[in-house]
Order: structure tokens, then C-alpha cells, then sequence
């Protein structure tokens, strides 16, 4: 379930106007004094953690100091991190998800991902195929499920790689879709009626021993 984090807790007003009467509220410029410290650990939170780490990272790029907190709003913010300070996907509820600076390569990498994952892809690829008619309709699509679905059976550190690799085992599904349907009518368009049969006895196995170019063990 999706986590809405209410900013208004985090940043209520700017420097020079009034300071929101919040209890435990400070200036976000104040959050290493000593005072404002002893309030963090008093109220439970740990400000050796990776999770405030990640937070304060979050409010002071935001804030840029100059606005106000207070505990709760910490706490909120912290909890959309998981220990480690990596960013939990509201949608997924998980993390290693969101694309940083130090991990764009991981969108690129292909690793292993399991067998149930692509017979889940392909068998979801066909259907969809044959019930538009070749045309990908992103209004009714069912592709995300499948993705989160392999997402919770990856480490957090493969995530983002396991989601290109099932990219590119999808993307293989349809072209040989695509060539299935034109070999029986080389007219044939995204949007018309598919020929009966046109993918019978097209497998999951026979597509991925035809793209060598995973380079990876299937």
C-alpha cells in the first residue's frame, strides 16, 4: 500500500516568517545542536542510523536549512527508508528500486532471474498479444504485476538488474510473436486479427534458445 508522507510536518514555513506552533518543533539549521539531538534520541529515534541519515539527506536538500521540523515528521519520512537508508518504493514496498547515481549501471547489468518469472512474462506476453491484436495497450496491461512479482524474489541489490533482464526477455517474446503472425500472413499489421494457430507451438524455451545474445544461463 502507498505511504503519502505529509510534508507539511517537514517544511511549514520559511525563514522569517512565523514559527509554526508545533510541539518539538526547530529549524531544520538546528538539528545538530545538542538539544534538538537529545529530542531525537529521547523520542526513539536513532541518529546514527542509516535510515535518518537518509532522511535528513532527503529535508536538508528540500529545506535547505531554513525551514522547520519536528519529531514526527522525522519519523514519517524515515519510515519511506528501509535500514540500510535505501529509498522503499511506495507501490512495491520495496527497495533497491529507485535509480541513484551510484546504481544506474545495475539498468544496464543482466543476471539471472527465475524460471517462474519468465514463464510468468511469457505466458502474460501471448495472452496480451493475442487479446489486442499485436498492439500494446499500456491502459490494460497486467506487465507491472509480473515484475513486482520478480522483484520480491530478488535480493535488493539485483532489483534494478533482474527488471532489465525480464525487459529484454519480454521484448524477445513479442518480436518472435511478430514473426510467428507474418510468416503465416506477411500483410499482417499490429491491430488486425491474428490468423488462428498463428502462435501454436511457439514455447518459452524455443524463443530463449534463439537469442543467444542474453548472455546469460538460461
Amino acid at each position: 500500500m502507498s505511504k503519502i508522507t505529509d510534508y507539511g510536518f517537514l517544511f511549514n514555513q520559511v525563514l522569517g516568517m512565523k514559527r509554526p506552533q508545533i510541539t518539538g518543533s526547530f529549524q531544520l539549521s538546528q538539528i545538530n545542536s545538542s538539544a534538538v539531538q537529545s529530542q531525537l534520541r529521547a523520542a526513539g529515534i536513532d541518529t546514527n542510523s542509516n535510515q535518518y541519515k537518509a532522511a535528513m539527506k532527503r529535508m536538508m536538500s528540500n529545506g535547505k536549512g531554513m525551514m522547520y521540523a519536528n519529531i514526527q515528521g522525522i519519523k514519517n519520512l524515515m519510515s519511506n527508508y528501509d535500514k540500510d537508508g535505501d529509498y522503499i518504493d511506495p507501490t512495491t514496498g520495496l527497495a533497491g528500486l529507485l535509480v541513484t547515481e551510484e546504481n544506474i549501471s545495475e539498468k544496464s547489468r543482466i543476471v539471472n532471474i527465475p524460471d517462474s518469472s519468465k514463464t510468468e512474462m511469457f505466458e502474460l506476453t501471448k495472452k496480451e498479444f493475442l487479446m489486442e491484436n499485436g498492439v500494446a495497450n499500456g491502459d490494460t496491461t497486467k506487465r507491472s504485476d509480473v515484475y513486482t512479482n520478480l522483484y520480491r524474489k530478488m535480493p535488493k541489490k539485483d532489483r534494478l538488474a533482474a527488471g532489465n533482464t525480464l525487459r529484454q526477455y519480454e521484448r524477445a517474446y513479442t518480436r518472435a510473436f511478430v514473426d510467428a503472425v507474418k510468416a503465416v500472413d506477411p500483410n499482417w499489421q499490429p491491430g488486425r486479427a491474428i490468423p488462428s494457430g498463428a502462435l501454436d507451438g511457439i514455447t518459452r524455451e524455443s524463443i530463449e534458445n534463439a537469442n543467444i545474445s542474453f548472455n546469460i544461463k538460461i
